[in-house]
């Protein structure tokens, strides 16, 4: 008798639409390549980006049917030609492309880092893209140290949260943009300064700022210009939606960068160190079952989670 093949289970879609299209499908247990492992998932992060992919309204994977899932935490269950980074049994977390919806994915060793140990795989799942971001705009691009006032937008937000503590961990001066019901959240983050976007405008009162991450998009990145002292740093984490040139940004003497999350093990591995000894806390709003994907995203959209969301694989 042939033995069957072992299977796993994916949240997929087979249109664009609301949360309702996301669907669980038994599929062939993937195997890894060369370079690659297989990664038992215990827990796969939500980001924003996931929401506009299923709508359609950024088809950054083309047409359905497709995956979603860019932050992970779990075992890795093989390994493929030439991996020495890990062996089976090794608990990581990282940031892959797509396909972290599932209880099995493969993707190249050097995406993952080791989880702490200190750390469950929910608030390792909710790390990966969050950290990165911040890492990548606040470290290699704006070189945040003691001293510098950094504004950060939407920062209560899975990004946003990740970045205050970050900056501040680099002995920053933080000024965060949120709603009032959401300042008692970021004080205790270590936010220096946190002001309600919603009950005055931020460019009236915010001033002299070194580096800003704006994490919304829109008219966010020319409001925040007044903010910056001259040669100051806007950094955008929203590049299908910035709201300005580079051109626009350096003709009043100010400098301009993107940022897009690329996956990094190695970079993981520094945050990791972060996350251990709770320099940097990742705040989870709501953890839900993998089935209960469609919910999260419902959630999701709902728009006032503070942190992450997270979907929960069963043992």
């Amino acid at each position: 008798m042939a033995t069957q093949q072992p299977r796993a289970t994916v949240i997929t879609q087979r249109r664009f639409g609301g949360p309702e299209v996301l669907q669980a499908e038994e599929r062939p247990r993937p195997e890894p390549g060369p370079g690659e492992v297989l990664v038992r998932v215990r827990a796969a992060g939500i980001n924003p980006v996931d929401l506009l992919i299923r709508s359609g309204t950024a088809p950054l994977y083309g047409d359905p049917p497709f995956t979603l899932g860019r932050d992970v935490s779990g075992t890795v269950e093989a390994v493929g030609a030439d991996v020495t980074r890990f062996r089976p049994g090794d608990e990581v977390f990282g940031k892959v492309h797509a396909g972290g919806y599932a209880t099995h994915l493969t993707a190249p060793a050097a995406y993952f880092a080791a989880k702490p140990a200190s750390l469950d795989h929910v608030h390792a799942a909710a790390a990966p893209t969050a950290a990165l971001t911040a890492w990548q705009a606040l470290i290699d691009i704006g070189r945040v140290g003691p001293g510098t006032r950094v504004l950060i937008h939407a920062a209560a937000g899975g990004v946003g949260h990740v970045a205050v503590q970050l900056a501040k961990a680099e002995g920053a001066y933080v000024v965060a943009t949120a709603r009032a019901d959401r300042h008692d959240f970021l004080r205790e983050l270590g936010a220096d300064e946190p002001h309600d976007y919603t009950a005055a405008d931020f460019t009236e009162s915010v001033r002299d700022i070194d580096v800003a991450l704006d994490l919304v998009g829109g008219d966010y990145g020319p409001r925040t210009l007044g903010t910056l002292r001259p040669n100051g740093l806007l950094v955008c984490a929203n590049p299908g939606d910035l709201g300005l040139s580079p051109e626009d940004v350096e003709a009043r003497g100010m400098r301009f960068a993107v940022v897009e999350a690329e996956p990094s093990g190695d970079r993981l591995a520094r945050i990791a160190a972060l996350l251990a000894d709770d320099r940097i806390r990742v705040h989870v709003e709501a953890a839900l079952p993998l089935l209960e994907a469609a919910k999260a995203h419902e959630l999701g959209e709902a728009g006032h989670a503070k942190g992450k969301l997270v979907l929960v694989l069963p043992d």
